[in-house]
């Protein structure tokens, strides 16, 4: 495991797209990576509706999965999508959107993580869920 101050800074400010797109860490641990994206305007995907664009959610699910990969790798070890799946369930409104990754297998050289996303205020209305596998280059 990291240590969740460096790794938390890590994931906010050393990636130029994590920041471009705001993320932030909700939660750092063994069993979960949750991760948010703070609502604003530029996320909205067509200017007369309302909704976040769908690259967004998919940015997301695949930042938290990779993560949820790595906090249970070494930090000299390396993490890089194989495959990503997302299925959109619902749109998602103008607010907060977070992501939750769990692991589903971690191997030697591959781990899976499941992920689930919603909008602030409605945990438990998933606006997409995705599954991410992910190449581990160990360090």
């Amino acid at each position: 495991m990291h240590d969740n101050s460096t790794l938390h800074s890590f994931i906010e400010t050393e990636f130029p797209f994590h920041v471009l797109l705001g993320v932030r860490v909700d939660y750092l641990g063994e069993d979960a990576v949750r991760l948010y994206i703070p609502y604003r305007e530029q996320l909205i995907g067509h200017a007369k509706r309302s909704m976040i664009h769908g690259g967004v959610i998919s940015s997301l699910v695949d930042i938290c999965g990779g993560f949820a990969v790595w906090t249970n790798c070494k930090p000299e070890d390396h993490i890089a999508t194989i495959t990503l799946s997302v299925d959109y369930l619902r749109p998602a409104k103008p607010l907060d959107l977070y992501a939750e990754a769990r692991i589903r297998l971690l191997g030697n050289k591959v781990g899976n993580a499941h992920v689930v996303v919603w909008s602030a205020g409605s945990r438990n209305t998933h606006i997409a869920e995705g599954r991410g596998v992910y190449n581990i280059k160990r360090g």
